[in-house]
């Protein structure tokens, strides 16, 4: 029997990423395209019945760092589990290529300080098999994956490349160095590379401790690499820099500029700093008066805090600095537990961890007041009155006992949570604005960086069921928040042919339990080459993920179907 549709989805509840009102359809594919969307006669060769169940494009990740995975692995977990099936990465600045053979260390050490990837890892895992930008990129397109995957030309090493040892001292690029980043950023560009990225952050730094080769760029530089941009005509750019007061006009005057002169649209990381909880609401008036007057400036932003995860299996926890705990760190973990379980050793860490908690590390990573067990399903929004300090308060326990005592828990598996960024005052409100900003677009997740310490890809899944269903009150349209990480994400970076349902538009669709989408507890595997560690999290409720049409997961496991292929460029 001859078949009208290679899938047919059946009866589904339909959010079609514009904005639009839910509606109940069929949607028909062929071919890896959505054929038909209404009532849909004839059968297909596979079918889903999607009836009671909620219906949507796939989401469109802009804020990833798959560079050094999806060379060796066709899964980008943990996104794929969240209904992600498209991921642009190399973001902050930070990639692989273009690359000498005599800088594969040197950018090894940035990618592991600024995105926390284990180092032994990416020595295993990369291969190398390329030195310029479209020869990078030759080799994402002789791979398959579960998702399509985008690549941006990063900064730090396009510098590095150019300048050799004077950009990693961040010496200023002479005219000649700018004519060749221009050159270069061009040749990405039409090679097929979707953007370009820098970081203007004093928090990222290689795993060394020297600060990212783009720190001090000069306006020059930057311009020169935006012009290269303008000459291919593509790309974005995405930024992220301090805007430390009194200094945020002036960084952002200068940003402006290259847009204006260079015509090509760019994003800012934008999120609300705990030390100047209403700062970051000049930095998005100034991209509103931008947008205005016509510029498309975006600011990036994340539905829930930015936080690490302490815990004995992470990457640090609040006691790992005392010398006590680094006598047995290197032991596995079983091991750990049982010393941490004696009451002599767990009184010496204490004492420890009291002596030393005046250094700024130690009062970093052991203030209990913004700190929270995670708990399990994950509490994203725990109210301040289940911080570590007051449940110590009200049990009459030091907050460092208690936190300690937390670690333990689940055989030394339990993670405690502590937010350093959109939790000012405890509670979400400021994330809430910024979603429903028009100049804003959802990013910041991190897919595949910060392996040993935060677990935010599935920021996708949280926006949904936080949000949109959870949230006692400010909870968003459903129809809207679905086109905020589909139609909006896919059109910031110039992806017209995907984030809508619709006939003639790519198949990427994601069939939901919405009633039941849950986030787990991150876990922490360790499975990355050379027995490197990562945290992944997964969800409950996605019933199928399609990629080109292809059904890719089925309740969260995998099939076996690797449609995803690397985007070369902005999609008509």
């Amino acid at each position: 029997m001859a078949h009208a549709f290679d899938l047919i989805i059946r009866g589904g509840t339909i959010a079609d990423g514009t904005g639009a009102p839910l509606y109940e359809a069929d949607i028909a594919i062929n071919g890896g395209v959505i054929a038909s969307v209404g009532k849909v006669e004839g059968s297909g060769r596979e079918e889903i019945d999607a009836k009671g169940l909620l219906v949507t494009p796939g989401f469109v990740d802009i804020h990833t760092h798959y560079d050094g995975q999806a060379t060796w692995d066709a899964r980008l977990q943990p996104s794929s589990w969240h209904g992600v099936t498209t991921a642009v990465m190399g973001n902050c600045g930070v990639g692989f290529a273009p690359v000498r053979p005599a800088d594969h260390d040197r950018l090894i050490e940035l990618m592991e300080g600024v995105e926390d990837i284990p180092g032994a890892a990416l020595h295993e895992g990369l291969s190398w098999n390329w030195e310029s930008f479209p020869d990078y990129l030759d080799a994402l397109a002789a791979r398959n994956f579960d998702m399509d995957v985008c690549a941006q030309l990063p900064h730090g090493a396009l510098r590095v490349f150019v300048m050799g040892e004077r950009g990693a001292r961040l010496e200023a690029a002479t005219t000649d160095d700018i004519a060749e980043m221009r050159k270069l950023a061009a040749e990405a560009m039409r090679a097929g590379a979707i953007g370009f990225s820098t970081s203007r952050t004093l928090n990222h730094k290689t795993v060394k401790g020297d600060p990212t080769p783009s720190l001090r760029a000069t306006e020059a530089e930057l311009m020169g690499i935006a012009e290269g941009l303008r000459d291919a005509g593509s790309g974005v750019m995405e930024f992220i820099s301090d805007f430390d007061q009194p200094d945020q006009k002036t960084e952002f005057a200068m940003i402006r500029r290259l847009v204006e002169k260079s015509g090509r649209p760019l994003s800012l990381s934008l999120a609300q700093a705990h030390g100047r909880p209403e700062g970051w609401r000049s930095l998005l008036g100034l991209i509103e008066s931008a947008a205005n007057d016509g510029l498309t400036m975006r600011a990036q932003v994340a539905p829930r805090p930015i936080g690490v995860l302490y815990g004995l299996q992470a990457s640090a926890n609040p006691f790992a600095a005392t010398q006590s705990y680094r006598a047995i760190a290197a032991k596995p973990l079983a091991e750990r537990l049982a010393a941490m379980r004696d009451p002599a050793f767990r009184a010496r860490i204490l004492a420890e961890a009291e002596a030393g908690k005046g250094t700024p590390a130690a009062r970093r990573m052991m203030a209990f007041e913004r700190m929270f067990p995670l708990g399990t399903p994950p509490d994203y929004e725990p109210p301040r009155e289940k911080s570590i300090a007051s449940m110590a308060e009200r049990e009459g326990m030091d907050p460092a006992a208690l936190a300690y005592d937390m670690l333990l828990e689940d055989e030394g598996r339990a993670f405690l949570f502590a937010p350093f960024a959109n939790y000012a005052h405890f509670n979400l409100d400021a994330c809430g604005e910024m979603i429903d900003n028009p100049n804003t677009v959802m990013g910041l997740g991190d897919g595949g960086a910060h392996v040993g310490l935060i677990s935010d890809a599935s920021y996708s899944t949280y926006l949904l069921t936080h949000w949109g269903r959870d949230r006692a009150q400010g909870r968003f349209d459903l129809a809207r928040l679905v086109k905020r990480q589909t139609r909006d994400t896919a059109h910031a970076v110039g992806l017209m042919d995907r984030g809508v349902i619709a006939p003639g538009l790519k198949a990427d669709i994601n069939v939901i339990d919405f009633d039941k989408l849950a986030l787990e507890a991150p876990v922490m595997a360790f499975d990355l080459p050379a027995g490197g560690k990562r945290l992944l999290q997964r969800a409950r409720g996605y019933r199928a993920n399609i990629v080109s049409g292809a059904v890719t997961y089925r309740d969260g496991e995998a099939t076996g179907a690797l449609p995803g292929r690397l985007v070369r460029g902005p999609q008509a």
